[in-house]
């Protein structure tokens, strides 16, 4: 066994991959020294890459940009990278508060980015898309419109039969979400919480990599995956977790006695969720 081979697929399931601006392929290459084998690679939030989208078209290069990188790292991984594609749901404010926007006007270029990276899903140049709403106070028809920006990612997940993560407010609780992903045709386990604690109800919670939440998480038994949501900013380099972390917390569960989380994290959630088989993508 190789020094960096913990013995198990090992799934950083979001984190971001800036080549034009941050560390990009680096950071991938330090992932995988560590063991790391397997990434979900969410594009930025279009802002991040000089995008000031209008409508759903201007979101293009951003998608097309994080695929290009997703292809460069599954050549450094003795897994696989996988693009995850969609609008960060702080764009809305952007749009409203920084732009002029009306929250229906934002509300309508936001759809329509998801509605292109779906296109991108269709042809099977990405896993799964990427929606949500603001994990801050905004004003009820700000509110409203997010959310009918996250049933359009959960009817377009439902069209194409993949999952939708997403990016909310801190909660232990979204029963509701599940539902109305439920009520579009998107099987709740098929909406993946970023950033979650251990506990969560509703969709199926990616746990941010830090030990007491994987704690909780292991303890449960129930399906989960593990992040970083690394950032790859140079302006915030100790933002979040880096990209060593999720190999190293998965050699920590080892170490525990977790092996039958581990499993679940890496090998049984990522195929129930994604429909991906990380033990048959090993090389």
């Amino acid at each position: 066994m190789d020094a960096n081979d913990l013995g198990t697929p090992v799934l950083d399931d979001h984190l971001h991959l800036d080549p034009d601006h941050g560390r990009g392929l680096e950071a991938v290459k330090d992932f995988a020294r560590v063991g790391g084998t397997h990434l979900l690679v969410v594009n930025k939030p279009s802002w991040y890459l000089g995008v000031e989208a209008d409508d759903g078209e201007d979101f293009r290069p951003v998608f097309e940009r994080t695929i290009e990188v997703v292809e460069e790292a599954s050549k450094l991984l003795r897994g696989r990278a996988w693009a995850i594609l969609g609008v960060h749901p702080g764009l809305v404010s952007r749009l409203v508060d920084e732009r002029g926007y009306a929250p229906a006007e934002a509300r309508e270029i936001m759809q329509s980015g998801i509605d292109v990276a779906a296109e991108y899903v269709d042809r099977g140049e990405a896993l799964g898309l990427k929606s949500g709403r603001p994990h801050y106070d905004v004003d009820d028809d700000v509110w409203a419109a997010s959310n009918d920006v996250m049933r359009r990612a959960f009817e377009r997940g439902a069209d194409l039969e993949c999952a939708v993560q997403l990016h909310t407010e801190a909660s232990e609780d979204l029963r509701e979400v599940a539902a109305w992903a439920e009520d579009a045709g998107l099987p709740a386990h098929r909406v993946v919480k970023h950033y979650a604690a251990g506990r969560l109800e509703g969709p199926t919670p990616s746990v941010m990599s830090e030990k007491d939440r994987l704690e909780v998480a292991a303890e449960r038994g129930e399906p989960f995956l593990m992040e970083t949501d690394f950032v790859d900013d140079p302006d915030r380099p100790g933002a979040v977790l880096g990209p060593k972390t999720v190999p190293r917390r998965v050699s920590w569960l080892l170490e525990e006695g977790y092996e039958e989380a581990v499993r679940n994290a890496h090998v049984e959630t990522p195929k129930r969720v994604y429909g991906i088989d990380t033990e048959a993508t090993l090389a």
